[in-house]
């Protein structure tokens, strides 16, 4: 058994199951180095309008674990920061951090009075350029840290400058620079988790071509009270409420030419879609076109729920494309419905694509395995975490965080 070190522990990933992971870790009295790519944490659940098993909105789970931070003095945060290398072993390993310029440093009280006077705006990164933004401000309202950032994709910086004069706490340095940050830590829980698959490169579904075509995690933005419509689900090219809604499952899973397995959760949240959007727009007629509905657990109950409701038809069948009406500029569906073995075609307002979860993963030497995703079992000293490692929900990644902040705190 190796000797105890006073060493912290590195968690990469700074959304719900690196959070999980570094406050467990800290309240067993270890320190904990959390880094997080982004300019604040919570990863894909703070995006969500709502999430399994309970619907709870994202401050359900995560101002929680933000406040269990803020009370710890273990947890040392690097926004805006990625590992580019770790050398070493379980008990020694060295690491550099690459931090972005902190264009905006700690001293920032979100007051907003340079958003007030920035003359620039560009597409909302939080909101997946489905509406504008200013070039500085807050990323969201339940920002961790709760201070402003900038765009750089569209400030001009020092040809602008606005921002900066108007900053009464001195908080905001155009000229900022880069920095490698040298660590040392004991061990390491990799929780860098997932991103949608590129919906654009499915065929006949005209995604990147028609603004009405969205994936499921844009759905989640359309339907959440801090997205574009401000809790009202509007079509993002006229701002209508849509009458017609189309979910498309296994929008490239399950296919050869794309993502060859399951993502698990998919079918589970356009069940939780539909019912959302029912609850709130009884008028609405949903359909959702599957290969097989896979849900399991405590998410079964949507499936049931999904069934009993004459607003919503479940067709078995694939989708095979969808065309754009230049006159109505309603978009039409053609699919294959295979109960009654024919082919179908139905008008929609709105179509959803349910794309699967491909595995986010940090940038230095990991085994992975099927499909990309990082093997369980790494050198002794690594634990990789929730959907970097496979497919899974909210309750399973905090779950499967924990198990994983555990076995990095132990000695072998």
């Amino acid at each position: 058994m190796s000797k105890p070190t006073k060493k912290p522990v590195l968690v990469i990933g700074g959304g719900m199951s690196g959070i999980t992971a570094a406050v467990e870790i800290a309240e067993t009295g270890r320190d904990v180095v959390l880094v997080e790519k982004d300019s604040y944490l919570g990863g894909n659940v703070v995006r969500m309008n709502n999430y399994f098993p309970k619907l709870c909105p994202p401050a359900c789970g995560l101002e929680i674990n933000f406040r269990r931070i803020r009370q710890s003095s273990r947890i040392k945060v690097f926004t805006q920061t990625e590992v580019k290398s770790l050398e070493g072993s379980r008990g020694d390993y060295r690491v550099r951090l690459h931090q972005a310029p902190q264009y905006v440093s700690d001293l920032c009280t979100a007051c907003g009075k340079c958003a007030e006077v920035c003359p620039e705006e560009g597409p909302g990164e939080f909101n997946l350029g489905l509406d504008k933004e200013k070039a500085i401000g807050l990323p969201h309202a339940m920002a961790f840290p709760h201070k402003f950032s900038i765009h750089q994709k569209s400030c001009r910086f020092e040809d602008c400058g606005e921002c900066a004069k108007v900053c009464t706490y001195q908080a905001i340095d155009l000229k900022a620079e880069a920095k490698d940050i040298p660590i040392e830590v004991e061990s390491v829980v990799v929780a860098t988790g997932w991103k949608n698959y590129d919906a654009s490169l499915l065929e006949g579904l005209h995604y990147a071509e028609n603004p009405d075509v969205v994936t499921n995690v844009e759905f989640e933005r359309l339907m959440a009270p801090s997205g574009p419509g401000e809790g009202r689900l509007l079509r993002p090219s006229d701002k209508q409420e849509p009458k017609e809604i189309v979910f498309v499952q296994c929008a490239g899973s399950r296919d050869e030419n794309h993502l060859p397995y399951c993502s698990a959760v998919c079918c589970s949240a356009s069940l939780k879609h539909a019912l959302t959007v029912q609850e709130k727009y009884p008028d609405t007629h949903i359909r959702i076109f599957y290969i097989d509905l896979r849900v399991m657990g405590r998410n079964e109950d949507f499936l049931e729920r999904v069934s009993r409701n004459p607003k919503i038809e479940l067709i078995k069948g694939k989708l095979a494309q969808i065309r754009a009406d230049r006159e109505t500029g309603k978009l039409e569906v053609e699919a294959e419905d295979i109960m009654a073995c024919r082919k179908v075609r139905y008008e929609a307002d709105l179509v959803v694509l349910a794309t699967g979860i491909v595995p986010q993963l940090p940038d230095i030497d990991l085994s992975t395995g099927f499909s990309g995703f990082i093997n369980a079992k790494q050198s002794s000293g690594i634990y990789p975490a929730a959907c970097c490692k496979r497919p899974m929900d909210v309750s399973a990644s905090v779950k499967d965080a924990t198990a994983a902040a555990l076995k990095a705190i132990q000695l072998t």
